[in-house]
């Protein structure tokens, strides 16, 4: 009876491996700098539930990640803090499937002691942070509300171009500028800076961060696994605790 239960235990281990085959590999995933604690966090927890699988990420500006993987970067997967960039890659077909992973909302963060409630109080600054709105969305995006709020005359020679949006918040933090259009996930991470005010949502689109498989990442197991993972309700929860929304 002994071996007869040790027989039928090792051929049901044995189904299960058939069915649920061990990842094994590494993938690539380029993805925007204000993703950055909530996916090492992801990728950690995959790893963990996946120990085979090593996973490489690179942060930085959508449009040089873009650019990166354009020029034959290795990417797996692409996650954006816009669609710019994503159709960017879309129409020369470095990517295949599209998902939205999440959302996020504009704000002004800093350390200043001037009064700073809205838009409007942006003329009484001297240095003003945001990315540079040709590479970086976070810099699109409030460029974007600076002219619909009517007040690029009076920023101009104020405005101080960052690399990403987290250089941008860096500056902030050290107290470089006066204050820094961010990512509110960006802003709660700060110590010194603090949300001054939300921009007025009207003034620029919705913020959102879509996500897709490279020709490469679509071949492999890993990475496609990674990226159901991304969709999954535990990672839905570790992006709301970083203040993303959905």
């Amino acid at each position: 009876m002994k071996k007869v239960l040790i027989r039928a235990a090792s051929s049901l281990f044995a189904l299960l491996l058939l069915a649920a085959p061990a990842l094994a590999g590494e993938i690539s995933i380029s993805a925007a700098a204000s993703l950055k604690e909530a996916l090492n966090e992801l990728a950690d927890g995959f790893s963990r539930q996946h120990p085979g699988v090593r996973i490489v990420t690179n942060y930085g500006a959508s449009g040089t990640l873009a650019k990166q993987i354009e020029s034959g970067a290795p990417a797996d997967i692409f996650i954006s803090a816009n669609e710019v960039w994503m159709t960017y890659l879309k129409q020369r077909k470095l990517i295949s499937s599209v998902d939205t992973l999440a959302c996020n909302t504009l704000v002004f963060a800093g350390s200043t002691g001037k009064k700073v409630t809205g838009m409007s109080d942006l003329a009484l600054l001297d240095r003003i942070a945001l990315g540079s709105p040709g590479s970086v969305p976070a810099g699109e995006y409030a460029a974007g509300a600076i002219r619909q709020a009517g007040l690029e005359k009076r920023l101009s020679g104020k405005l101080i171009f960052a690399k990403d949006v987290r250089q941008s918040m860096m500056y902030a933090e050290r107290g470089d500028v006066d204050g820094a259009f961010v990512y509110r996930t960006d802003a709660l991470l700060g110590k010194r800076a603090r949300i001054l005010f939300t921009v007025p949502r009207q003034l620029y689109p919705r913020i959102t961060y879509p996500m897709a498989l490279t020709p490469s990442g679509a071949g492999k197991s890993e990475a496609t696994a990674f990226f159901s993972y991304l969709k999954e309700a535990q990672a839905v929860s570790v992006l709301k605790k970083y203040g993303f929304t959905f």
